[in-house]
């Protein structure tokens, strides 16, 4: 029997995931609450099924309940959630924050429902096009199993990828996507700085880091990190390493810092990785 859920802060996320839940019959969608009826009945349309509605008072009971809220929100829509009297034993509540666990559905638990959080890796910019290829998306999942079960069921019907991290660790697991995708962004941009020291034109040392850069990724998605390591360190060569910091250094001290760390964790990989041959 398909369960009826509600959402509360209904943006892009919230669109996205209702709107594919909708499409694939794997969710009924009950109440939309937003911080006005507009924004709530633009989404009711996006997603093609949901109720605006004005206020918590509004509410109607529902198997399970999805807070897609600014982080910063969360606790105190689960806190208003809570003072509804719809919540019981048979009640689930999750949130997709990446940063945040579950843990801070504390009001919920409070009311006996099972907690979760649900967190799609992935960009919701441009929510029609996620829609055209959420499948494959991988999913951190963490939480009470109760509401896993049932939301496992949810995520892969539309298509998800689903992996357990510990929610302990939850602000580490999201560091990871800031490693993965902003600072990759800034690493990046030092790198054409470099270049445009070096005498380089902005456009033409974006077409050097290209191939550079996707090779790389390539060989680390096929190999594995260690395997992909080359380069001067990897080689054994810390003369002309060091030769390269002492010129950074001269350049730009902030990004010399930035080197020498790289350099350290570098010495490291590749030791892990000469540790892996014998």
């Amino acid at each position: 029997m398909t369960k009826f859920i509600s959402i509360i802060g209904c943006g892009k996320v919230g669109k996205t995931l209702s709107r594919l839940w909708t499409l694939n019959g794997a969710l009924h969608i009950q109440d939309i609450l937003n911080r006005s009826v507009d924004s709530a009945t633009r989404a009711s349309a996006f997603i093609g099924a949901g109720r605006a509605i004005a206020s918590y008072a509004d509410l109607q009971p529902a198997d399970i309940y999805l807070i897609a809220a600014p982080d910063d929100q969360i606790e105190h829509c689960c806190e208003e959630l809570s003072r509804t009297g719809n919540l019981s034993a048979d009640s689930i509540v999750f949130h997709c924050s990446g940063a945040l666990p579950s843990s801070v559905l504390q009001a919920a638990c409070q009311q006996g429902a099972a907690v979760a959080s649900i967190h799609p890796i992935r960009s919701f910019a441009s929510p029609e096009k996620v829609i055209q290829s959420f499948t494959g998306t991988f999913c951190g999942m963490e939480g009470d199993q109760r509401a896993l079960d049932v939301l496992q069921q949810a995520f892969t019907a539309i298509g998800a990828q689903l992996v357990s991290i510990k929610a302990d660790a939850k602000i580490l697991y999201h560091a990871a996507a800031v490693f993965s995708s902003n600072y990759l962004v800034t690493l990046l941009d030092v790198a054409q700085q470099a270049y445009i020291q070096a005498g380089i034109a902005p456009d033409v040392a974006l077409k050097l880091i290209e191939p550079l850069m996707r090779e790389t990724a390539d060989n680390v998605f096929r190999l594995g990190t260690e395997a992909a390591l080359t380069g001067p360190i990897a080689r054994g060569d810390m003369a002309t390493a060091e030769k390269q910091l002492r010129a950074v250094a001269q350049w730009n001290p902030a990004c010399a810092a930035l080197y020498e760390q790289f350099m350290k964790l570098t010495v490291d990989l590749a030791a892990r990785r000469d540790n892996c041959k014998n």
